[in-house]
């Protein structure tokens, strides 16, 4: 069997983007502890400052739980046209690059520069490139992972954030994840890392001893992804204009409810986050989808379609809303609740091309 090609990825990651844009544009802002969002009943932090995180604030955190922590915070309105408008500047480095681009947010892209436009020597080149551009054309700091999968170059931009660039080449790929906690793999969540340790896997290493049989009869269809990636493989291409289908959320409670008035409080950082990613795509949807899982695991599901897009966040929190009174009284607790946004107008996908290259 041939080998496949080794790719090299950078996966860039924008240091607290839309609180460090609110930073450069006020400079009554700059150095002090900062919230974006969470200025809405039962709003949630949407971006926190650096300055914030060591008292503990960080994104999807509700606004009050955040002023407790840290009395001195400030919040401000997100600009989502202004970060909008940045990110469209932070493309544009990127263009200037490759022309494979899969954006995961307005602050967060792949780029696969197996071979790259400006014929740099390394994928390490390109990204201190790009990082420098984007410093020069907006005034923002980028973080920078470079790796031959999409999963380590994730891994790498997070390492050492903020202001960070650090490459994970196939030589240290397999150690390094072995060494990695578990909570720290992309694709492991909250609820998936409490199982985790719960059956003993509290880093790479120890989800690698887990035969592949056995992690699909315990996760499932993610089985075979946990199997590879505790591996340092993830085969995966960087796809440049994705279609989403939908975009949503969901949240596993510790403890099941019935209560119309705690799901309502737990549905709204959902609401947060879809509206958060449909803005960042610059995507509007006309269904809205909510989904219920109860202590028995069964599913339901209820969607109410629009003639327009929904037009806003709280038209969406309101419609989801709805669609929750309807199932009432709820006859069994429910442990999960989501909400998904769909109907878009999409174009065609495109694959992207598989290339050859050199060193990382």
């Amino acid at each position: 069997m041939e080998a496949q090609p080794l790719r090299k990825i950078i996966h860039i990651d924008m240091d607290a983007f839309y609180a460090s844009v609110e930073q450069r544009d006020d400079p009554s802002l700059r150095g002090k502890p900062l919230a974006v969002g969470g200025t809405r009943e039962r709003g949630v932090v949407m971006a926190a400052s650096y300055e914030a995180r060591p008292f503990g604030v960080r994104s999807a955190m509700p606004g009050a739980t955040a002023r407790r922590l840290c009395p001195d915070l400030l919040f401000v309105k997100p600009r989502f046209e202004v970060y909008r408008q940045v990110s469209e500047e932070i493309r544009a480095v990127f263009a200037r690059h490759t022309e494979i681009i899969e954006p995961v947010a307005l602050d967060e892209a792949y780029l696969d520069v197996t071979e790259n436009l400006l014929g740099l020597p390394t994928a390490t080149a390109v990204a201190k490139a790009i990082r420098a551009e984007i410093l020069e054309r907006t005034g923002l700091v980028a973080s920078a992972g470079v790796s031959y999968n999409k999963f380590l170059a994730k891994v790498a931009s997070d390492h050492r954030k903020p202001n960070a660039l650090f490459v994970i080449t196939p030589a240290m790929g397999p150690d390094f994840v072995a060494d990695l906690p578990i909570g720290r793999f992309h694709g492991v969540g909250p609820v998936t890392e409490a199982k985790m340790k719960r059956l003993g896997i509290e880093t790479g290493a120890d989800l690698r001893a887990w035969s592949l049989e056995r992690l699909k009869e315990t996760f499932g269809s993610s089985g075979s992804y946990y199997h590879a990636v505790a591996r340092g493989i993830d085969e995966r291409p960087v796809r440049a204009h994705r279609i989403r289908k939908s975009i949503g959320a969901e949240t596993t409670f510790s403890d099941d409810t019935a209560a119309y008035e705690v799901l309502a409080e737990r549905l709204a950082p959902m609401v947060d986050k879809v509206w958060r990613g449909a803005e960042a795509k610059d995507m509007r949807g006309r269904t809205v989808t909510l989904k219920l899982k109860f202590s028995d695991f069964s599913l339901v599901t209820r969607a109410r379609s629009l003639s327009a897009p929904v037009p806003d966040r709280d038209s969406l929190e309101r419609i989801g809303l709805d669609l929750l009174k309807g199932l009432l009284p709820l006859r069994r607790s429910a442990r999960l609740i989501g909400v998904s946004l769909s109907g878009f107008s999409q174009g065609d996908e495109e694959e992207a091309p598989a290339q050859l290259g050199l060193g990382l």
